[in-house]
Parts: C-alpha cells; structure tokens; sequence
C-alpha cells in the first residue's frame, strides 16, 4: 500500500466541518476513481494533516491527475475558508503539501 500525507494549516475548531466535507466527497465515485482505500485526516496544534492510502505507488499522480475532475475542483473550493497551505509562498499545487516519506517499516 502507498500512502501520501499532505500538511497545512487549519483551525482547531474547523475539524467537524472539514471531516462533514470529506465524508460527502467520499460518498462520491472520487475515492474509486483516484484509487483512494483509505483517508484518515489529523490535526495538531493548528496544522492539518490528511493521510490518504492508495492501492499502488502512482498515488500521487493520481492526485494530480483528479485535480481537474469538477467533483475535485467543488472539494477544493469547499476546503479553501479551513484550509490554507502550509507554505503559501512555495504552494502551487496539492504535490507543494506533501510531505516526504524517509523511513518505512512493516512487519514480515
């Protein structure tokens, strides 16, 4: 399984919000189409943090590639009042807020 894990900012008190947005978004055909099998979506002291789990290693691309899709484009706009990039400087696309993997682990 591949995972990708975008960070930005968020208010502490917008998390029911955001997961009521996600959880409609998901109730959509836009998980299967992006290969999406699991999303889990954390905060922590003003910073936001969506886990998001995907079948193979072409998670990110596929990210990149639903961005035009209008289902996307609507989640995005909904998003946009609770979550600001991380980086507003170097933001230019959902890749700009991915973290970067530098240890994995799994048991046998």
């Amino acid at each position: 399984m591949h995972s990708t894990l975008i960070v930005a900012r968020m208010s502490p008190g917008d998390g029911n919000e955001v997961a009521r947005l996600f959880s409609e978004f998901d109730a959509t055909d836009m998980p299967h189409l992006m290969g999406t099998r699991r999303r889990q979506l954390f905060s922590y002291r003003g910073l936001y943090f969506h886990l998001q789990d995907f079948d193979t290693e072409a998670g990110g691309d596929a990210i990149e590639a639903a961005k035009s899709h209008p289902s996307f484009v609507r989640i995005s706009a909904d998003l946009k009042p609770f979550i600001q990039a991380y980086d507003p400087d170097t933001w230019r696309s959902p890749a700009d807020a991915m973290a970067q993997r530098f240890y994995h682990w799994s048991a046998q």
